[in-house]
């Protein structure tokens, strides 16, 4: 995961890959931002996030769908939305646009967050 401590969330994008990249923008105790930049990324099939802290996120710019276990159907998001997961809420990302960039401002907070190890251990190959 990259870090960044000043900048533009819209500049310097990844060019479209086989995972999702990960920006650090701030990391202090129970706190944690990054940008996430999607290029047609999904969750593994059948798989779930349940993270220990809770997660805001915003989409900027792309599209998304995202599935709660709770409900019964897609969350599909555009520009300018935004939703707060609780812990332990599981979660999978449905669809990201494959033909634009996905971005996402992601907040993590709670339980001292470490959220690069929590994602790694989660889901191997699926680093959200």
């Amino acid at each position: 995961m990259l870090t960044r401590t000043d900048g533009n969330l819209y500049e310097d994008l990844p060019v479209a890959g086989s995972e999702e990249a990960f920006t650090a923008l701030l990391a202090r105790p129970g706190v944690h931002v990054s940008r996430i930049v999607s290029h047609g990324q999904a969750s593994p099939a059948g798989f779930w996030y349940d993270q220990p802290h809770g997660e805001w996120v915003l989409l900027l710019a792309g599209a998304a769908r995202l599935r709660f276990e709770d409900e019964a159907h897609d969350r599909v998001l555009a520009p300018g939305d935004h939703l707060d997961i609780a812990a332990h809420r599981r979660h999978r990302v449905q669809w990201t646009a494959p033909d634009m960039p996905t971005i996402w401002l992601a907040l993590h907070y709670g339980n001292e967050p470490d959220v690069a190890a929590s994602r790694r251990a989660a889901a191997p190959g699926d680093p959200r």
